[in-house]
């Protein structure tokens, strides 16, 4: 990915350094919450997990350029949807805040730590994310790559973007009167979305500003696919259960994903109203 040199943004809040410290341990059981809350836009201070260490540590110069490579991907994001929320949907772009924290962060949707994994609070518009979940991602899940990162990015991204739109405030209040069942069918409906809301970003940040180098669609596809709700589940518990998706299987994330890139339009991201997801 092209983004050495490109416009950082200004709306990034680095408390790495200020969490407190976690429990040791954690192993699979710390690895799967960090997978299913990946890009998860509710609450997450519903998850106890276990996992990296706590903050304290002084920056690194890798930490340093970490830090430089997510504001200059949320800055891509701000041109984008600056320019195509209005143009596509009427709606002013508001700029959300991304928050880098090390292993504890206090979000307005409550407490998270590092197995919580990056996530967008729709109360502050905020998305937050520690940086050590990449190398979960590349390590432990084989999905490396700076565009697969920036795809993380992205998708939160995407959550407030629905969030701009009302989508998030509709899925939460329908999902008061929904069974469990039904409501998770709609939370996968709101994920698959915010797959596609970056597909559109990737779409329009490349036409722009030429970021995709070879290979980066790939990097983006290995990650959604890594974090489909089969795929963890056939890994961390030997079966799949369709009805206890959240977030879409692996075939689907990528194809919301690969939508939003091919056609750049928000309107063809609708699926809520998708006979077939």
């Amino acid at each position: 990915m092209r983004w050495r040199g490109a416009r950082r943004s200004s709306n990034v809040e680095d408390r790495r350094g200020m969490g407190g410290p976690l429990i040791a341990g954690g192993g699979i059981g710390a690895l799967v919450l960090t997978l299913l809350y990946v890009f998860l836009g509710g609450d997450p201070s519903a998850i106890q997990g276990t996992g990296a260490v706590g903050g304290g540590a002084p920056l690194t110069q890798a930490d340093e350029e970490m830090g430089e490579f997510v504001s200059t991907v949320l800055g891509y994001t701000e041109d984008v949807w600056r320019e195509q929320l209005p143009a596509q949907a009427g709606v002013a772009y508001q700029d959300p805040t991304l928050v880098l924290f090390s292993g504890l962060v206090q979000s307005a949707c409550g407490t998270a730590q590092s197995a919580s994994g990056p996530f967008y609070c729709p109360i502050d518009g905020k998305i937050y994310i520690d940086l050590s979940f990449y190398q979960q991602l590349r390590d432990q899940f084989g999905a490396p790559g700076d565009f697969a990162q920036a795809y993380v990015i992205a998708h939160e991204v995407g959550h407030h973007v629905q969030n701009l739109l009302g989508v998030s405030e509709q899925v939460y209040a329908a999902r008061q009167r929904l069974s469990e069942g039904e409501g998770n069918e709609l939370s996968v409906r709101q994920e698959l979305q915010a797959d596609c809301l970056a597909g559109v970003w990737a779409h329009h940040s490349e036409r722009s500003s030429q970021i995709l180098e070879e290979g980066d669609v790939a990097e983006a596809m290995r990650a959604a696919s890594a974090i489909g709700d089969d795929r963890i589940q056939a890994r961390t518990q030997g079966e799949v259960i369709p009805e206890t998706f959240t977030h879409g299987t692996s075939e689907q994330r990528q194809q919301w994903f690969r939508r939003g890139l091919d056609t750049g339009r928000v309107e063809a991201c609708d699926t809520f109203n998708a006979t077939r997801i």
